[in-house]
């Protein structure tokens, strides 16, 4: 049974509310011998409850109680505050002095037997609820309570004993009923927590260790266990969060200063990587992605994370095989993780095994149809791949993908030397002639970075069937290797 924990508190704090204001009317209206100064505090004190200032109202009941340490009626006032607030072990020593001073007094036995009740204190508030019914045997309420007792001890006994026997779904069933009736039993949660854990069902584990932590006092274990598991989980940014409670608890703590600076170092390495791959400093990135399989190389969702940086960024540098490689340690950890497809398929493309590209950009498709970076890679692979079959402007200089514009014009100039038509005779200068067209129509593309960008993504922007236009292809816009005036060559590399 799942609970809205504010709507919870909200019918708490109504009833309570209910409950004291009723009590102030119809049984603590006239109090004999009453201190005119308490009475005026626990005037106050009714009118904040009732306007649900409770904090305040609070505060107007301890000078109650400190002005009249005798009266039970300011312990029991006191009391439903505190609980109201949900601070039941506040609640409990005055709910205690309140039986002690007026034993008879069901209202006050009611809550305490309650209050036991959820903190899981079941012997405790069987006594309660047994006194009530023998003073009030038609008391429904405490009936009610008190049938329930017995069979919730055997359901609590035979969660423990699956438990035991490590058959955790089991316990985790059985212990759903007895956590909804004592929500405040922190063995309980913490049973149900380690069974949730052993599972590897961690969200869960958080979800039952988490009001721990507030129920208990100083409760660095619990921060430091919620910190553990939001690091299991690769939440590195909530596990810093949990594990500097520990430390505000226990500056000293061993345990959480040492996972604390393990944490503390991550988030700043996997963010130092985020940036760098942003700002395309790809062999940046692919170092400090290495150093964060330094400081983690044993929970998963972080050595994914890394190895995908490192997936990521060098496929974009072009350093291909080691690329696919690292792409693949990424899939073989996460098969549906599509930014690792779309890398190895980058590193695909830039290998110029678009087959492959293709294949593995389908594959992603079929997981996400609507991711727009699959689509414009598979895009751009298969214009590549029909690209393939006409000119690549990369092989004819003889150059990678990757090359720099000063290392395509050292390519250009050695090869039109070479193929320069003035230096051919015959047959070899026709070659020659469509050789250096091809070399020359490679440089304007590949030293242009508009042509570039276009060609590589699959276009030539010297085509004019894919530019619509009409001509020769090596003639295209003006493109002329040879100028104006027939065959006179003059040698400009720039």
């Amino acid at each position: 049974m799942k609970c809205d924990t504010s709507e919870y508190w909200s019918r708490i704090v109504r009833s309570f509310t209910v409950l004291l204001l009723t009590c102030d009317i119809y049984t603590f209206n006239v109090v004999e011998g009453v201190n005119p100064e308490v009475e005026q505090h626990l005037e106050m004190g009714k009118k904040l409850l009732a306007a649900g200032q409770l904090a305040d109202a609070l505060s107007h009941y301890h000078a109650a109680v400190e002005g009249d340490p005798d009266n039970y009626l300011t312990y029991f006032k006191r009391a439903t505050v505190f609980l109201a607030l949900g601070k039941s072990r506040s609640a409990l020593p005055d709910l205690n002095k309140v039986v002690q001073l007026k034993p008879d007094f069901t209202a006050a036995r009611m809550q305490r037997g309650n209050v036991l009740l959820k903190q899981g204190k079941l012997d405790e508030a069987l006594e309660d609820f047994r006194e009530i019914v023998e003073r009030e045997p038609n008391n429904q309420d405490a009936l009610e309570k008190l049938n329930m007792i017995e069979p919730l001890k055997e359901t609590i006994a035979h969660a423990k004993l699956y438990f035991e026997q490590k058959s955790y779904q089991d316990a985790i069933i059985l212990l759903e009923r007895p956590i909804e009736l004592c929500p405040w039993d922190t063995d309980l949660r913490e049973m149900r927590a380690d069974a949730y854990v052993a599972q590897g069902e961690y969200f869960k584990a958080i979800s039952d260790i988490r009001p721990t932590a507030k129920l208990t006092p100083d409760n660095t274990r619990a921060y430091f266990r919620m910190s553990l598991l939001h690091y299991k989980m690769g939440e590195e940014e909530e596990s810093l969060t949990q594990i500097r409670e520990c430390l505000k608890l226990d500056p000293d703590h061993k345990d959480c200063f040492e996972h604390y600076k393990k944490v503390k170092k991550l988030v700043k390495q996997l963010q130092d990587a985020e940036a760098l791959k942003n700002n395309q400093k790809y062999e940046e990135c692919v170092g400090k992605a290495r150093n964060i399989l330094k400081t983690e190389s044993e929970v998963v969702p972080f050595t994914q994370r890394a190895k995908s940086y490192i997936c990521h960024c060098q496929a974009q540098s072009g350093d291909v095989n080691e690329a696919l490689k690292s792409c693949s340690e990424v899939l073989q950890l996460d098969p549906d993780n599509i930014d690792a497809m779309v890398d190895k398929a980058e590193a695909h493309i830039a290998n110029e095994d678009y087959e492959a590209a293709i294949q593995q950009l389908q594959q992603a498709q079929e997981i996400d149809g609507n991711s727009r970076r699959v689509q414009e890679a598979l895009n751009k692979a298969q214009k590549l791949e029909k690209q393939s079959k006409k000119r690549d402007y990369y092989k004819i200089l003889g150059v990678k993908r990757t090359a720099s514009k000063k290392e395509i014009l050292k390519a250009y100039r050695k090869l039109a030397v070479k193929w320069h038509p003035d230096k051919h005779e015959g047959p070899e200068k026709d070659k020659a002639q469509k050789v250096f067209i091809d070399l020359a129509a490679a440089k304007e593309v590949l030293t242009d970075p508009e042509k570039r960008q276009r060609f590589d993504q699959g276009e030539d922007p010297l085509d004019p069937e894919e530019q619509h236009g009409q001509g020769n292809p090596f003639f295209h816009q003006g493109f002329n290797p040879f100028g104006s005036g027939g065959f006179t060559f003059k040698f400009n590399f720039n």
